[in-house]
């Protein structure tokens, strides 16, 4: 044991990677549904190890992986930041806002009936709200805080254990009163909820990773027959023959000549034809006995499969229903919506929002056409601009710096860290414009965003291991208590602001509580007991705001309280 604390003390970087090892490993043990998850872990694995061992932590290090984190999450909420309250969004986006206004507004009242020092108050609210990024800020305030450095050095290591103390109860009550109270409160049966979300949207449900034989969309070769209903008419007449149905005519051969269609081409009987569509809308428009051709060059079509980047605000709020009638998107199928990281489900009301990512699949030409129309292809990379993300957090830390707030007879600093999540939302907000500025791969987006916080906490924990028994002993009791009502009010308030003022459905309001939260597990304890993913709906619309407000309020709890 000496040779590792000796080790540790000499290698302090080793301590962090131990740390995130162990707690990562620990917080991926599910206790009846419940992960503690990878950050708390780390955090809590980085205070056993600091309470052991004498561990120097570089305040620079701490600074230099939690900027790199919180630009990740600027870039990756910044195309939907802008447009949040667009359609139906400002509804999610309100009660984005609500929830951590009354999150602060108790936590404030509460820190001072306890007399909690600004590094217990910091803490206990950001375990309470389960938003971990607040750690980062309320250390920089601290830091910025006009107090001899022995007091500052205790202010800093309570922010860790009254985080970790809060979070387990802050993460439990986001998940009971989402999958347990919410419902009862609101006297909802979510699979029945979200059954009627999905005909409403127009989604079909499909078991996971369960395939039918049967697939709805085809591409098939037939001879027209003379008594077809498209024989003799013009393409777009063929295509628009069935309503509400898409069918697509590719390719046609004529006398041994193939043949590229334009709308004005008329079908004759005796033609071959490379159709594209619905099954059932291709019997209904050949012909129940109409000829299948084997014609490998007629259907020798080049087929495209990309990521397009929705970034003209003309497709915003519009649903897939409205989209499909459109000649821009004429023979292209969608297979795939992601947004801020998350998979939404197709239906046929599903909104496409900017900065959307949508799979489209169909003739090379057509997937082209539509991307043009709709934003510019995505085509993966394995680089990241490392110009523009020193230089965004750069610039927005420095704007940190320079910007104050004036607060009663002082003026404080917006500060580096909330500087650098600006500079990360700017930076994907122009990226949402213009889809070649600016890139970073999704994979290092998550990883800035794992690493960034896990190794910050992963620190703070080293540095509050030594004050975690003075600190428990002094407020432990106060601290598990008032953070329980840090917790429970906005979510209780929350449920019905959204509910009776807001006229949220129940489920989608459940998903976008979880969203308030910045809590994933929540969303996917929802989806669990709902059967459904349409929750997401509601987490999208609200994780964006959340993140930024609760993240700031790090700072201004520090400056309140102290």
């Amino acid at each position: 044991m000496a040779w590792l604390a000796a080790v540790l003390k000499h290698y302090p970087e080793l301590a962090i990677y131990l740390a995130l090892a162990l707690g990562y490993w620990i917080g991926a043990i599910r206790i009846r549904g419940f992960v503690l998850g990878g950050v708390t872990g780390s955090l809590m694995v980085g205070m056993l190890l600091g309470w052991m061992f004498e561990v120097p932590i570089s305040a620079t290090a701490k600074s230099l992986v939690f900027l790199l984190f919180l630009f990740g999450i600027g870039y990756e909420v910044g195309p939907r930041f802008a447009s949040a309250m667009k359609g139906d969004g400002w509804r999610y986006a309100v009660l984005a806002v609500f929830m951590p206004v009354v999150g602060l507004a108790v936590a404030v009242p509460i820190a001072l009936w306890l007399r909690l020092d600004p590094g217990l108050a910091a803490g206990m609210m950001s375990g309470a709200l389960t938003e971990s990024p607040a750690m980062g800020t309320a250390t920089e305030a601290i830091q910025r805080l006009p107090i001899d450095d022995v007091l500052k050095a205790r202010y800093l290591a309570h922010v860790g254990v009254a985080d970790a103390l809060c979070y387990l109860t802050g993460a439990l009550g986001v998940i009971f009163t989402c999958t347990v109270i919410g419902p009862r409160l609101l006297r909802a049966n979510l699979v029945e909820e979200a059954l009627a979300l999905e005909a409403r949207f127009g989604i079909e449900r499909r078991r996971v990773g369960v395939a039918s034989a049967w697939q709805p969309f085809d591409t098939r070769a037939y001879r027209i027959a003379a008594t077809a209903l498209v024989a003799n008419k013009t393409v777009a007449a063929a295509e628009g023959q069935i309503e509400g149905e898409r069918l697509f005519v590719y390719r046609i051969r004529r006398a041994g000549d193939l043949l590229e269609p334009q709308a004005d081409t008329v079908l004759l009987p005796g033609d071959l034809v490379a159709v594209g569509g619905r099954r059932n809308a291709l019997v209904e428009m050949l012909g129940e006995r109409a000829e299948e051709i084997d014609d490998p060059a007629l259907l020798d079509i080049a087929m495209a499969s990309h990521h397009v980047f929705v970034r003209k605000p003309g497709w915003a709020g519009k649903t897939l229903e409205q989209i499909a009638r459109d000649d821009a998107v004429r023979a292209v199928f969608l297979r795939q919506i992601l947004r801020n990281g998350q998979q939404m489900p197709i239906g046929t009301q599903t909104t496409i929002e900017r900065g959307d990512v949508l799979l489209l699949v169909g003739p090379e030409p057509a997937v082209e056409r539509a991307a043009a129309e709709l934003g510019e292809i995505v085509h993966s990379t394995d680089a990241t601009d490392f110009v523009v993300v020193g230089a965004a957090i750069f610039l927005g830390a420095l704007f940190g710096i320079v910007a104050v707030v004036p607060l009663g007879s002082v003026t404080v600093s917006v500060g580096t860290s909330v500087g650098a999540l600006l500079g990360g939302i700017v930076a994907g907000h122009i990226r949402a414009r213009r889809p070649l500025f600016g890139r970073v791969p999704d994979s290092a987006v998550k990883l800035m965003q794992s690493y960034g916080l896990a190794a910050f906490v992963a620190m703070v924990g080293l540095g509050a291991g030594p004050h975690f028994v003075e600190a428990m002993r002094q407020s432990g009791v106060g601290l598990f208590f008032g953070g329980m009502l840090v917790t429970m009010t906005p979510l209780l308030t929350g449920l019905w602001f959204g509910h009776k003022v807001l006229k949220i459905p129940p489920v989608l309001l459940l998903g976008a509580i979880s969203g308030a939260q910045t809590f994933t597990a929540a969303l996917a304890a929802l989806q669990e007991k709902s059967g459904s993913s349409i929750a997401v709906i509601g987490y999208s619309g609200a994780v964006a705001i959340a993140h930024v407000l609760l993240t700031t309020w790090g700072t201004i709890i520090v400056l309140v309280v102290s």
